[in-house]
C-alpha cells in the first residue's frame, strides 16, 4: 500500500505531462516535473550523421565468414553511402543475446517493430522529424503531385543480390495490382479520388505521381502506414503492400515467371492450398528464414515456435560515425510465454534483457521494488493518444439489426459513454497515471480539437445516459433492470470483444460492463486470441471491439483505430473500409452523413499543407467525439509499451522513448545501436 500510494503520487506528474506546446517537436519534449520523479527522461538516442565514415569494421563472426570466403568483404555488403549512427552515449561493442518475451503467432508486431529500420523514410527520436531510411532521400514537387525517392548505390538485400528500383515496379506491377493478392487498393495510393502512379526513373530513382497534390505522401512514406510501414510488417501476416519487395527472390512463386499450373503444383506439394497462400507465406519473414530482408535482423527460427530467433543481417545497411557495421547485438531470442502475467514475472526476475511490450502498469509498485534483485532500470515512456482503452463501435453491424441499428445511433453510442466510470478505472487499471476522457489526442497535439473535447460526451453521467436510452424506446427492463429489445422483448446484449494483449482488456470490458448495469444496458465480455479476434473483425459480427486507439495522435498517418479506413482491420466495419480504400469502387458506402462527411474530410487533407491539415484534422475530432464513432476511456499514459524494463548490463539505453505509433516502438530509438557493457 505504501508503494501504490507513493506512486499514485505521481499522478500528479502524469496531470503535468502533457506541455502546452504548438509543434510535435515540443509537445514530446517532457516536463522538468517528470524528469525530477527519475522514471521519464529527456527524449533521446541514436541521430543520423552525414559523415560517411572512410574505414569499415564487422563483427567477429562476419569477420569470421569473410576470411572463409562465405561472405564478401564489409565494404562490398554496404551500399556506398550507408546511413550513419551516432550512438546515444558511446560506440558499441559486438556480441551478446538480446533476451525477450513474445506471446505467440499474433504477436508478430513484437518483432515488426525491431525491424522498423527497413522503412523508406523514418522519424527521428523526438518522432517529429522525417528522416532518411531505406531511401538515402526524397523531394516532394511544389505542386505536392510528384515524391522522389533517391536509394542507397550498392545496397543489398539480406541475401546479398542487389537491392534497386526493380524491386518496387515489381512490387506494383506483379503484386499490388494483382487482385488475387491485393483484392482491394489502398487509401494511401491514392489522392483526389484518383489512383497514383509508380515509375521507375533509373535503378536508384523511384517516383510516386498523383494526379492532384499529395502533401503527405512524404509523412505517410514515414509513418506506420500501409505504404510506408516497412517490408516486415506490411508483408507479413497475408499483407502485401510496403512499396518494395524482394524480386529475385518471389518471382518463384508467381506464375507469370512460370505458369498458374506450375506454382500451384509446387504450392500443393509444400502443403499450401494455392499459390496465393504459398506467396503470402514465404513473402512471411515472420515465418519464412529464406526470405531476404533489409533490417538489422534476420528470422532463423520461426515465430510459430517456442523461440522466435533472430540473428544479424550481414548486409545491413546502417553503420555508426567509426564505420562499425550494425547491429551490435548478435541475436535476438524471443521466448514464448503463456500470457502477459508470465511475462511480467520474469522480466522482474531479470529474465529479459528489454521488454516494454506487454509490461503491466498495474504492477508499477512491485517492478521498482525488484529493479535491484532483477538487476534492471525502469524507464516509463508517455503517449499521446487519447485512450489507451477504446470502445470500437462497429458502425457496419448487420448480423443483428436490431443491434446494427443502435450501434448506429449517436445517442445510443452517447448513452454508453455516459455509463463507464472513467476514474474507476483509472484508479484501478491505471494507478491514477492516466487521463480520463475521449478519444481525442493530447491536448498538446496539434490535431487536438481543444481541451473542451476531453470531457464531451465522456464524464460519467447516469442520469443523462438513461434519459438517451428512454428518448430511444428503449424503456421497458426485466426484473433484473436490464432493458430490453424493441423487436421480441427479450434481453437488449452489448458484446464486447477483448483481447488479453497489452492490457488486460477483458478486465476493462468486465469493468465497463458492470457500469452499464446502472443503465440498463447488458455488456457480455467476449475473450478471444489477438488473431482470432480480428478474424472475427473482418467479417463484420461483432458489436464493439476493445482495444486502443494508439496511432490516432497523428489521424492522417494512422486512422486505423479511428476511422473505417483500414481494410486489414474492419473494427468499424470492414466493408466501409473497403468502400474508403477503394474510392468506392468496393465495399458499401457508409449511410451516416456525418461519418461520409470527415471520411471525405480526412482524404482532403492528402492535398493540404501542415496548417491547413492540422486544423482539418481538429474539426474530424470534433465530429468523432460528438458522434462518439469511438468511445474513449482512459488514456495519456505509459500503459501501453511505455513501462521499459533494461538490464543495467545494456549500454545506449534512452532515458526516454517515443512511444506514438508512428514512431514503431522501440524503433526509433534504434535497437541497433545497443550493446552489452560486458
Amino acid at each position: 500500500m505504501t508503494s501504490r500510494r507513493r506512486f499514485l503520487g505521481y499522478g500528479a506528474f502524469m496531470a503535468a505531462a502533457t506541455p502546452s506546446a504548438e509543434a510535435l517537436a515540443q509537445a514530446v519534449s517532457g516536463t522538468s516535473q517528470f524528469a525530477a520523479s527519475g522514471l521519464v527522461g529527456t527524449l533521446n538516442g541514436a541521430v543520423q550523421s552525414a559523415a560517411i565514415p572512410t574505414k569499415f569494421a564487422e563483427a567477429p563472426q562476419l569477420a569470421e565468414l569473410v576470411k572463409a570466403g562465405k561472405l564478401p568483404p564489409v565494404d562490398q555488403r554496404i551500399p556506398s553511402e550507408p546511413l550513419v549512427l551516432k550512438p546515444l552515449d558511446e560506440i558499441g561493442k559486438y556480441g551478446g543475446t538480446w533476451r525477450r518475451a513474445f506471446i505467440g503467432p499474433s504477436d508478430g508486431e513484437n518483432g515488426n517493430r525491431i525491424m522498423a529500420t527497413d522503412k523508406l523514410l523514418f522519424w527521428d527520436v523526438t518522432g517529429s522529424k522525417i528522416v532518411p531510411g531505406v531511401a538515402r532521400a526524397w523531394d516532394l514537387s511544389k505542386d505536392g503531385k510528384t515524391t522522389t525517392l533517391t536509394l542507397r548505390k550498392g545496397m543489398k538485400w539480406g541475401d546479398g543480390s542487389p537491392f534497386t528500383a526493380d524491386d518496387f515496379i515489381f512490387w506494383y506491377e506483379d503484386l499490388y495490382q494483382n487482385k488475387d493478392i491485393v483484392p482491394a487498393p489502398i487509401p494511401d495510393m491514392s489522392a483526389g479520388g484518383k489512383p497514383g502512379r509508380m515509375v521507375k526513373i533509373d535503378d536508384v530513382t523511384v517516383q510516386f505521381q498523383f494526379d492532384s497534390p499529395n502533401y503527405l505522401f512524404p509523412s505517410l512514406l514515414a509513418g506506420d502506414t500501409l505504404i510506408g510501414g516497412g517490408q516486415a510488417v506490411r508483408q507479413s501476416t497475408g499483407n502485401t503492400y510496403a512499396a518494395y519487395a524482394p524480386a529475385k527472390y518471389l518471382k518463384q512463386f508467381l506464375p507469370k515467371y512460370s505458369s498458374e499450373a506450375e506454382v500451384t503444383r509446387r504450392a500443393k506439394e509444400a502443403g499450401f492450398e494455392s499459390w496465393v497462400r504459398a506467396l503470402h507465406v514465404k513473402k512471411d519473414w515472420q515465418l519464412n528464414p529464406e526470405l531476404p530482408t533489409l533490417g538489422p535482423w534476420r528470422t532463423v527460427r520461426p515465430i510459430n515456435t517456442p523461440t522466435w530467433t533472430m540473428e544479424r543481417n550481414p548486409y545491413f545497411y546502417v553503420v555508426d560515425t567509426s564505420g562499425n557495421q550494425l547491429p551490435y547485438i548478435d541475436s535476438i531470442v524471443m521466448t514464448l510465454a503463456e500470457d502477459i502475467e508470465v511475462v511480467n514475472l520474469r522480466a522482474m526476475a531479470g529474465e529479459y534483457d528489454l521488454q516494454e511490450r506487454h509490461i503491466d502498469l498495474q504492477k508499477l509498485p512491485v517492478i521498482l521494488e525488484n529493479r535491484d534483485r532483477g538487476k534492471y532500470d525502469v524507464h516509463l515512456d508517455l503517449a499521446y493518444n487519447g485512450a489507451d482503452t477504446t470502445l470500437h463501435v462497429n458502425l457496419d453491424h448487420r448480423a443483428d439489426p436490431v443491434v446494427g441499428k443502435l450501434l448506429k445511433t449517436a445517442d445510443f453510442r452517447r448513452a454508453l459513454s455516459m455509463g463507464i466510470d472513467r476514474d474507476q478505472m483509472n484508479d484501478t487499471f491505471w494507478l491514477g497515471l492516466g487521463t480520463p476522457g475521449s478519444s481525442a489526442p493530447a491536448e498538446a497535439m496539434p490535431e487536438s480539437p481543444g481541451p473542451e473535447w476531453r470531457d464531451k460526451w465522456s464524464k460519467l453521467d447516469i442520469a443523462q445516459a438513461n434519459k438517451l436510452l428512454d428518448g430511444l424506446g428503449l424503456t421497458k427492463k426485466d426484473s433484473q433492470g436490464f432493458r430490453l429489445r424493441p423487436d421480441n422483448g427479450q434481453r437488449l446484449i452489448i458484446q464486447l470483444l477483448a483481447v488479453k494483449s497489452f492490457m488486460d482488456w477483458p478486465k476493462h470490458a468486465e469493468m465497463i460492463s458492470q457500469h452499464w448495469r446502472k443503465i440498463g444496458i447488458y455488456g457480455d465480455v467476449k475473450e478471444a486470441e489477438r488473431g482470432l479476434a480480428f478474424q472475427r473483425a473482418m467479417t463484420g459480427d461483432h458489436h464493439v471491439f476493445v482495444w486502443t486507439n494508439g496511432g490516432t495522435e497523428l489521424l492522417y498517418l494512422y486512422p486505423t483505430w479511428a476511422l473505417p479506413t483500414d481494410v486489414t482491420s474492419g473494427v468499424y466495419g470492414i466493408e466501409y473500409a473497403r468502400w474508403y480504400a477503394s474510392n468506392g469502387a468496393q465495399g458499401t458506402k457508409p449511410e451516416d452523413p456525418l461519418l461520409l462527411k470527415v471520411l471525405e474530410m480526412l482524404k482532403s487533407g492528402n492535398g493540404m499543407e501542415q496548417e491547413a491539415r492540422d486544423k482539418n484534422a481538429q474539426e474530424i475530432w470534433k465530429i468523432m467525439v460528438d458522434q462518439q464513432f469511438s468511445i474513449g476511456t482512459v488514456g495519456q499514459s505509459p500503459a501501453l509499451m511505455g513501462v521499459r524494463l533494461a538490464s543495467r548490463r545494456l549500454a545506449n539505453i534512452p532515458s526516454r522513448a517515443c512511444i506514438a505509433q508512428h514512431c514503431r516502438t522501440p524503433g526509433t530509438s534504434h535497437p541497433e545501436t545497443w550493446f552489452f557493457k560486458t
